[in-house]
């Protein structure tokens, strides 16, 4: 007989998400309702390109796009975040936990949309992080990170945050009446306590000067940690 894979043990299933806030420095992320499709449609709206690899939109109303949170952004699963910019007070994205399985620890992070206001900056940063962080802490065992195949910026992001690339799933999905293969990342709590110093030490107020530029990338921190890299970028 073969190897059966290593034991599993002192390890108890974790929650569903359940936290109606997560509060950084930068994002505080609310549990989506309804009243903030307004704010939310005022940051995406003329950026069509936004919704180029989502399974919805664009929204071309506010009122669609209030349709569209009542009917899809308000239930348990895929549970849904309002990104606000602690800045502006304005909300700049949304994200959510989807393919949430307890039973074996494992959870995903998708539904990822940031206006330009709050992309590439350290309020999506940090929203991002703060979602691995509940992850892990509240025991899951495995963050998952799914797109497009032909989303460098999705790719990018994933293994900028210390997600390892696990392969391509060809011909894996129809969106939008083409064909999607899915590019799959992860990172496992193994990796976990490792990231969390790289995010340590990227926030740091020391990484950034005077005019809150970075002087260490999160991704040099980051790439210390994974353990395969995604090729159609490093290649």
């Amino acid at each position: 007989m073969g190897e059966l894979g290593r034991e599993v043990t002192n390890w108890a299933q974790p929650p569903r998400p359940n936290a109606p806030v997560l509060q950084g420095r930068f994002a505080r992320l609310e549990r989506f309702e309804a009243a903030h499709a307004a704010d939310l449609f005022e940051s995406f709206n003329g950026h069509d390109a936004l919704w180029d690899y989502m399974p919805y939109g664009p929204f071309h109303a506010a009122s669609a796009y209030h349709r569209w949170a009542k009917d899809t952004a308000l239930g348990d699963e895929p549970w849904f975040y309002a990104i606000r910019d602690h800045s502006t007070g304005h909300l700049g994205g949304v994200a959510s936990f989807l393919n949430i399985v307890p039973s074996h620890g494992s959870i995903e992070i998708g539904h990822i949309c940031l206006a330009p206001s709050i992309a590439g900056t350290r309020v999506s940063t940090e929203a991002l992080a703060q979602m691995i962080a509940w992850a892990f802490e509240a025991g899951y065992r495995r963050v998952e990170w799914k797109c497009n195949a032909l989303n460098i910026p999705s790719r990018y992001a994933a293994q900028r945050l210390g997600f390892s690339y696990e392969g391509v799933f060809r011909n894996h999905l129809i969106v939008k009446g083409r064909n999607r293969d899915t590019a799959w990342f992860a990172m496992t709590d193994a990796e976990w306590p490792a990231l969390r110093e790289a995010y340590g030490a990227w926030f740091s107020p020391r990484n950034f000067d005077a005019e809150g530029r970075q002087i260490e990338r999160l991704s040099d921190l980051t790439r210390l940690v994974c353990v395969a890299f995604d090729p159609v970028l490093v290649g």
